[in-house]
């Protein structure tokens, strides 16, 4: 059994869908709510919309303290910096390219005016090697969202995901995708985990992997 979820989209069919990233993105909930975080014009950065967050963290609750997080890929930063925002103990936060990565710590050191509770790291590492490096079980929470134009990408870091992370106190594997993709394909990559929430919106999916081991 699965929850699904079907965002709507305010563009309709006879408007184009506008695909330029918005300049700010905001936290949507904790210690840095209402917070804006600038968004570079960079290729394949796409940060995970703020409806799409708010639907994530209903998912996972308001209060992520204790939780070892990951953000691979972390673009803007959105999503790892809401799990900080929200008490995780550890966020750490992976993005390769140079631009990128510089802006993730200039949102980080405008956010430090009001210190989260928890330890934040920004790493220029590539991802999925980080991810590799990592021991079976060391993380709670991991959020994958690629650029979409790698989908080999994708699929190696959703199945070192399901080695690294154990979810038995909380959290979970996020993976956004393509809406051109089947949520099966997902599902067959992390055969010991079930999609427990699952939502489409416009150009994207998302699942939220659950394990049986907690």
């Amino acid at each position: 059994m699965y929850w699904e979820q079907k965002i709507n989209k305010l563009n309709k069919a006879n408007k184009p869908l506008n695909t330029e990233p918005p300049k700010k993105v905001r936290i949507i909930g904790g210690n840095w709510r209402s917070r804006l975080l600038t968004v570079l014009d960079l290729p394949g950065l796409r940060p995970t919309t703020d409806r799409i967050r708010e639907t994530l963290f209903n998912w996972l609750g308001q209060d992520l303290s204790g939780l070892r997080c990951l953000d691979l890929f972390a673009g803007t930063g959105a999503l790892g910096f809401e799990a900080a925002s929200r008490g995780a103990q550890l966020v750490i936060l992976l993005e390769k390219d140079k631009k990128a990565h510089a802006n993730l710590n200039t949102n980080f050191a405008l956010l430090q005016s009001s210190p989260a509770d928890g330890v934040v790291e920004i790493l220029q590492r590539d991802s999925l090697e980080f991810l590799k490096q990592q021991a079976d079980r060391s993380s709670n929470l991991i959020f994958i969202d690629p650029p979409f134009q790698d989908s080999s990408l994708l699929d190696r870091a959703v199945i070192e995901a399901g080695r690294v992370c154990d979810d038995a106190s909380g959290g979970g594997i996020y993976v956004e995708f393509p809406s051109t993709r089947p949520r099966e394909e997902i599902e067959a990559l992390l055969p010991d985990w079930h999609c427990g929430k699952y939502l489409e919106a416009g150009q994207v999916k998302a699942c939220l992997f659950r394990g049986g081991r907690g």
